[in-house]
């Protein structure tokens, strides 16, 4: 028997099923089942046993399962307790989607650290899939998720099944950003087919509940479009926009200080009139940090900065 084990059997008990359970805990159906098993077989009791209403209990599985939540409890109360003492040691963790006001706020957030104190931070960039499963699995405290409006009741749906809360950050039309020097570049809107010859840069890890990967690249991705690069990280963004002129990618709206860094310039297209949302998600009985909500108004300080320019 494991601590995994114990986390295993309350989420059966949850969930009466044992399917759910393990997608809830991103497992598959078979090594969730082998683990309940090796745990009954551990401690010399049945556990669970199948009825019509789902997977239940058995009298000396529901009086396990309170020693095996009250565990649970008390660890989770002695990593928020140490967690919260730990007066030496900055720590923060967030995925995000790759947006680069928000990498903006995270390093105003790091400036103002204390640099005399020991810090580790875990700042991973990644699509809204990996984001929840960071959260659910314990590795992440935050995250923020990026989806079409469209798509809000997949998201809301999945957020409510995993207990989690969502804050919305911000809404938003994507622009299509570019080198100063692309051919476009001096054109204050532009049109889909104004791009046909340009590449676009794209983001290939796209993300909707319940859908195919090929049917939400097709909700992403302009059949008029037929030159692509996809990256996963935004680095290698910069580099070809900067190295290639005819690039262009998709993008929530960038400060300032970054437009003038790599000589870019971003510009509305008048057929790209999809809403964007990026929303803060985490665990619904968890209460976020000082240096957590000194990230949000880092966030909204920039959001407003970037509000102020006009693409007009």
């Amino acid at each position: 028997m494991n601590f995994l084990h114990l986390k295993y059997a309350v989420e059966v008990e949850r969930t009466r099923s044992i399917t759910k359970a393990a997608e809830n805990l991103y497992m598959v159906q078979p090594n969730l089942s082998r683990a309940i098993k090796e745990l009954e077989e551990s401690i010399g009791i049945t556990i669970f046993r199948r009825t019509s209403k789902g997977i239940v209990p058995t009298p000396q599985g529901e009086e396990f399962l309170t020693y095996a939540k009250n565990i649970l409890g008390q660890v989770e109360e002695i990593e928020s307790i140490y967690k919260k003492g730990d007066t030496d040691k900055i720590t923060f963790n967030i995925s995000i989607p790759r947006a680069s006001y928000i990498t903006h706020a995270f390093i105003k957030l790091v400036a103002s650290m204390d640099m005399s104190k020991e810090i580790e931070i875990n700042y991973k960039e990644t699509n809204s899939l990996r984001a929840i499963i960071n959260i659910v699995q314990g590795n992440y405290t935050l995250g923020i998720i990026r989806y079409q409006t469209t798509f809000e009741d997949y998201f809301q749906t999945m957020l409510k099944e995993k207990h989690l809360k969502g804050e919305t950050i911000w809404e938003f039309e994507y622009l299509a950003l570019m080198s100063a020097a692309h051919p476009l570049a001096k054109r204050k809107k532009i049109r889909y087919s104004d791009l046909s010859d340009s590449i676009e840069i794209a983001h290939g890890d796209p993300y909707v509940p319940s859908m195919p990967l090929t049917e939400v690249k097709k909700t992403e991705f302009s059949d008029l479009i037929t030159k692509r690069i996809f990256v996963y990280e935004r680095g290698s963004q910069f580099d070809l926009l900067c190295d290639i002129p005819n690039t262009y990618i998709w993008v929530s709206p960038i400060p300032a200080e970054l437009i003038e860094r790599y000589n870019l310039v971003q510009r509305k297209c008048l057929d790209a009139n999809r809403q964007y949302r990026d929303v803060l998600i985490y665990s619904e009985n968890y209460k976020m940090t000082a240096l957590e909500n000194q990230f949000i108004e880092e966030l909204q300080k920039v959001k407003k900065e970037i509000s102020a320019i006009s693409y007009q």
